[in-house]
């Protein structure tokens, strides 16, 4: 029976020496959507797709990607001929030229699209002979880039894509992976851009200090999540009991709320605290993401 998780794992973890840099992950990401994967500098999100990508092996837990498991050596050999992978770091080979960078990668993939090549040369404008240690760092991003778009993986996973990026290729790019993803691919990407995974994800995760700490769609998000600020005459002592209530801070005289769900239900338990004003108002993905990872201590690397 197919699976319709493209990557799941159960309590997948990653130490180093008494550093935790993944703890307990479990996820699940369904075929053919785009997710956005969050978090701060450190967080734990390249340890976590290399997990995946079997690149590291997990102190831990189990985690399935295609299917395969992603600790065993020859599955994980299998996961990577059907994943595209592009690094934050956009690694390639700095002697070779952009041409025969291109032909040395087109050998390894039967999925390899000679006409998507063709078109992203054009679009990207990049000069075919030049050596990729001359390229800028745009440039470089686009030619790794191009050598994952050509194919045609069952999954994408892209680490930080537009870093280097003019907006125009930004714009291209976001229209690319929804097109991948229209196309039955599925991508998974994080980004510090929040506003670009708003734009095109269905779900968003975010990682924290190495957990996992929200797992939503973004319709979800949008018809969901509110910001709950109840403003009292005198510093407030009242205790709301009404699950739904995912953050909660006393500023001033003021009560805010970041609510998940059952916010009429909070707010009318609000309201017999006599407060001087109730605001409720939409949560975006940026302000879900702040209170998520809001904190004063240091992340863990």
């Amino acid at each position: 029976m197919t699976s319709n998780w493209v990557i799941c794992t159960d309590r997948l973890s990653k130490s180093f020496g008494h550093v935790a840099a993944v703890r307990d992950l479990t996820l699940q990401i369904a075929r053919g959507g785009i997710t956005g994967f969050l978090g701060r500098n450190g967080a734990g999100k390249s340890t976590t797709v290399k997990m995946l990508l079997g690149m590291t092996h997990p102190t831990a837990g189990s985690g399935h990607v295609l299917e395969r498991c992603v600790t065993d050596r020859h599955a994980s050999i299998e996961i990577r001929k059907r994943t595209a992978y592009v690094a934050e770091d956009k690694q390639t080979y700095a002697y070779f030229s952009v041409n025969e960078m291109i032909r040395f990668a087109r050998s390894f993939y039967d999925d390899w699209q000679p006409e998507v090549e063709e078109q992203l040369l054009t679009r990207y404008a990049l000069p075919p002979n030049r050596k990729v240690k001359r390229l800028s760092k745009g440039m470089r991003t686009k030619l790794a880039l191009l050598l994952a778009l050509a194919r045609k993986p069952a999954l994408l996973i892209l680490d930080e894509p537009t870093e280097g990026l003019d907006p125009v290729s930004i714009e291209e790019l976001l229209q690319s992976l929804v097109a991948a993803a229209a196309d039955g691919t599925t991508v998974f990407f994080s980004s510090h851009q929040i506003a670009e995974v708003e734009r095109i994800a269905d779900r968003v995760c975010i990682l924290d200090r190495g957990q996992l700490r929200v797992d939503v769609s973004l319709d979800y998000m949008r018809e969901q999540y509110r910001r709950v600020t109840i403003g009292f005459a005198t510093a407030p002592t009242v205790s709301l009991n009404v699950s739904g209530i995912e953050r909660s801070r006393i500023v001033g005289r003021q009560m805010e709320l970041l609510v998940s769900r059952n916010v009429n239900a909070i707010v009318d338990e609000a309201r017999r605290a006599a407060p001087l004003s109730i605001d409720v108002h939409p949560v975006g993905l940026r302000d879900l993401f702040l209170e998520t990872v809001r904190s004063d201590d240091q992340a863990v690397a």
